[in-house]
């Protein structure tokens, strides 16, 4: 149900005043450090990495709905142009301890009068799967936007064919909201259903522990398996307060 409070003259019930209307700031080329890795704003220098990295795996592609996959690496290089040029998306570039560019991700659909933000455009190469930087890199993205930026709804949209994203946004502690149907043509002509989470600013200090405590390197046993599993801890009542 959501919180309300009676209107002053005609006593309806309408939403809670917000303490503080003021526009949030657009996301801007800082760079974010972790334990394993950082990020920083995408430029030029990092499509040879990234082209290394995603040629010949057109999988990662496949529900990104307007880009790839890249079978000349010249295309491939004028897109990471372009994206590293525009303002939303503002993309950021994914760096591993050996100072390669693994993968990007961008802040998008920027609204700060209402300081509203989505993440998307996720791109995780192999070599990123299923890594500890590749969690990390949601930690950081999200300390960003809620306490760097001040943004109070952050969100997580995907194909909602879009299994593996569907978990990841569970996982990362994303509540979801519902699918909106027939949301979109892709780039291939086909029709998109899109399944829609966010996370809010009241959920972030607990989301935020949770992180932390998997990403602790005591959390990792001698052969790197975790024993505390993030989706369980954002599973957990109360995990939202």
């Amino acid at each position: 149900m959501t919180a309300s409070e009676p209107h002053p003259q005609t006593g309806q019930p309408v939403g809670l005043s917000v303490a503080d209307a003021t526009p949030a700031p657009r996301p801007g080329p800082v760079t974010l450090k972790g334990r394993y890795g950082r990020l920083e704003k995408l430029g030029p220098e990092h499509a040879a990495d990234l082209w290394a990295m995603f040629a010949g795996h057109d999988k990662v592609w496949t529900y990104i709905s307007t880009d790839g996959p890249f079978v000349a690496e010249d295309e491939f290089f004028a897109f990471i142009d372009r994206r590293a040029a525009a303002q939303d998306p503002y993309a950021y570039a994914i760096i591993d301890p050996s100072d390669r560019a693994v993968g990007y991700l961008t802040l998008l659909r920027i609204v700060p009068q209402h300081r509203v933000i989505e993440v998307g455009h996720v791109l995780y190469s192999p070599a990123l799967q299923r890594t500890r930087l590749g969690t990390e890199t949601q930690y950081l993205l999200a300390r960003y936007v809620f306490e760097t930026l001040g943004y109070r709804r952050y969100e997580w949209k995907c194909d909602a064919l879009n299994a593996p994203s569907r978990r990841a946004a569970l996982r990362y502690g994303f509540v979801y909201e519902g699918t909106f149907r027939q949301y979109m043509i892709t780039k291939d002509g086909r029709n998109r259903d899109n399944a829609w989470f966010s996370m809010l600013d009241s959920e972030w200090p607990a989301r935020k522990r949770n992180f932390e405590r998997w990403l602790d390197p005591q959390n990792f046993d001698s052969e790197g398996r975790q024993k505390l599993s993030l989706a369980a801890m954002n599973e957990q009542k109360g995990s939202s307060s």
